[in-house]
């Protein structure tokens, strides 16, 4: 049947995931006050991306594609800025205790990186209010801190991205992550 939009409404489940119901928490190892307003404050994210890298193999004149390893592309929040610039500031020294900015040199407390790794979630939310999925970040840490633009032209709310380089993620939890499990358990 080439149309039919009972079966597509059907097919579409609880009407879609919305992309502004989701909640990021980032544990901050230098600057752990601002973990309390991380989740407020972060405005965008993304599900994360993973890539498996191809490894061509040429046999009589043809391409034979193979599955080579796993990469991960860095992982970009934007965050409003208050203007206690709790979080700004815990970035920054974040940022400034792995490599610091005077110095060139890692501080001591945070010269291993178990110590100045660590971890984020993303979780996506229901229309009302259910943890559909989460998605673990695993050894996080911010590569990039953005500039924030100012502009005597501009009637807004400050702005600031952090993209954040990690070794990898994991899917699960909420509900999505619960059902899956039980169907392939």
């Amino acid at each position: 049947m080439p149309f039919n939009i009972t079966e597509f409404q059907s097919a579409l489940f609880g009407g879609g995931a919305r992309p502004s119901l989701f909640q990021v928490t980032i544990q901050n190892p230098v600057a752990p006050i601002s973990n309390l307003k991380t989740p407020f404050m972060v405005q965008s994210a993304q599900i994360p991306e993973s890539t498996l890298n191809v490894i061509p193999v040429n046999y009589f004149g043809r391409q034979v594609k193979m599955a080579g390893n796993r990469t991960f592309a860095d992982w970009t929040v934007s965050i409003i800025n208050d203007e206690d610039f709790l979080i700004r500031d815990g970035m920054e020294r974040w940022s400034n205790a792995i490599n610091g900015l005077r110095t060139n040199l890692r501080t001591a407390r945070f010269a291993t990186t178990a110590q100045y790794k660590t971890n984020a979630v993303v979780t996506q939310y229901s229309k009302i209010g259910i943890a559909l999925r989460n998605y673990n970040f695993i050894g996080l840490f911010p590569a990039s801190v953005s500039p924030i633009q100012l502009d005597w032209g501009q009637d807004d709310v400050e702005r600031f991205d952090v993209t954040f380089s990690y070794d990898y993620w994991e899917a699960g939890e909420g509900i999505v992550g619960q059902v899956t499990n039980a169907l392939f358990s």
